[in-house]
């Protein structure tokens, strides 16, 4: 569905998995160019050792990149079927306080995305995400597979399981 920025983003702030794991959208950029989140460290999402969970920091970055593809994508007129595919993630730093990252789609990410629709039908690439605390020290780096496809090039609206 089409939703504004504004809407989108109270949404996923309520959304559970979300929400009780602290998981906070700051901001989405105009026309869905972009993202902030926010991790909040809380009684919630701690680790044995006092820093956010390694599972909070993963399921943080990802709906993301599906989520602002998608949103273009519509907006382009694309009726498509967008997931994260794949993901890895390297933990560098222990989060002991709040964590931030953005995320960010080009112009040209965004062309390389719809001509790989027009002409092949699907598009896949990885993209990455870092995630840092408040002094701007790099705490994790992960790196999301994003797959895209174009449900006007053939695939039939079925469900996938």
């Amino acid at each position: 569905m089409k939703v504004s920025a504004n809407t989108l983003k109270w949404m996923l702030r309520f959304y559970p998995p979300l929400f009780f794991q602290r998981i906070w959208v700051q901001k989405f950029e105009k026309d869905f160019r972009g993202v902030n989140v926010k991790i909040n460290k809380s009684i919630f999402n701690i680790n044995y050792n006092k820093s956010i969970f390694g599972g909070t920091i993963f399921a943080a970055s990802d709906p993301f990149y599906a989520l602002l593809f998608d949103q273009i994508l519509r907006i382009k007129g694309f009726k498509t079927r967008v997931w994260l595919k794949s993901a890895n993630i390297q933990y560098l730093k222990p989060g002991k306080g709040n964590l931030y990252f953005k995320i960010s789609i080009s112009e040209t990410e965004i062309a390389e995305a719809v001509k790989a629709l027009e002409t092949v039908g699907k598009f896949v690439k990885s993209y990455p995400i870092e995630i840092y605390n408040k002094e701007g020290m790099l705490c994790a780096l992960v790196n999301n597979e994003v797959y895209i496809r174009n449900l006007f090039y053939g695939e039939q609206n079925t469900i996938a399981y």
